[in-house]
């Protein structure tokens, strides 16, 4: 009679471990396609809000008009984030002066002190998620390996017992091990490239919203007009090359 082969019979055949390293690896696949699904669409929001944003700031009579313009949209983007706190840490320190230790040193050191914190801020949301997946994608492979070591041994063991060590007593059972590092792979896959991808799609916000901040910097202690400092610089929107 013909053994039968494959996922079903695997799954029969298994022992707990081999059950436990395959719930385990359901669950980092479940995390990571989770973190992948809602970080791509909140980056695809972002962008067009963010677009949005600098069209409405940039094209502000003034700082005011600005403030005004988040006050009745509260934000929810990275770089309208930045220009909010900083209008009102500028404003701040205007009207209370450096009365506590956080607020010392000069307007413009305060005021730089406030943006850095922000991008700190925005850095860190912008990465959470990412360790998940970069643990996913290396431990991943090694989990089905182990798998298919735990089930080759098994398998080799059980056919040592019943002294049947023809071909095809010994091929059915060792390549069903193989399926828990096919599983492993097909986990791995998907969560490094998304890591790549969001990696670099974080260094290219991060980049175009540290140039804002020096834009925003000038227009907040010089009280250039902010068509005159869009006018200078090529930020509306910029282009960063990876």
């Amino acid at each position: 009679m013909q053994t039968q082969v494959g996922f079903a019979h695997f799954l029969v055949q298994t022992d707990a471990v081999g059950r436990a390293l395959l719930v385990f690896l359901v669950l980092m696949s479940i995390a990571s396609w989770y973190l992948i699904v809602t970080k791509a669409l909140a980056l695809w929001l972002e962008r067009r809000r963010t677009a949005v944003f600098l069209e409405t700031f940039w094209n502000a009579a003034s700082v005011g008009a600005v403030q005004r313009h988040l006050e009745e949209r509260h934000p929810d983007e990275p770089f309208s984030h930045l220009a909010w706190h900083a209008i009102v840490a500028s404003q701040h320190h205007q009207r209370h002066g450096a009365n506590r230790l956080n607020e010392a040193g000069s307007p413009s050191e305060f005021l730089t002190r406030a943006i850095r914190r922000v991008i700190d801020e925005d850095t860190a949301r912008l990465e959470s998620g990412l360790t998940v997946l970069a643990s996913v994608g290396s431990t991943a492979p090694f989990v089905g390996l182990f798998g298919t070591v735990w089930g080759v041994y098994h398998a080799l063991v059980a056919i040592g017992m019943s002294g049947q060590g023809t071909l095809d007593k010994v091929a059915g059972p060792v390549g069903e091990a193989l399926i828990m590092t096919a599983l492993g792979l097909a986990v791995a896959i998907p969560a490094v490239l998304a890591y790549n991808a969001f990696v670099r799609s974080n260094r290219l916000v991060l980049a175009r919203l540290d140039a804002f901040a020096h834009d925003l910097f000038a227009v907040l202690t010089t009280g250039s007009h902010l068509g005159d400092i869009a006018a200078v610089t090529p930020l509306k929107p910029a282009a960063v090359k990876a």
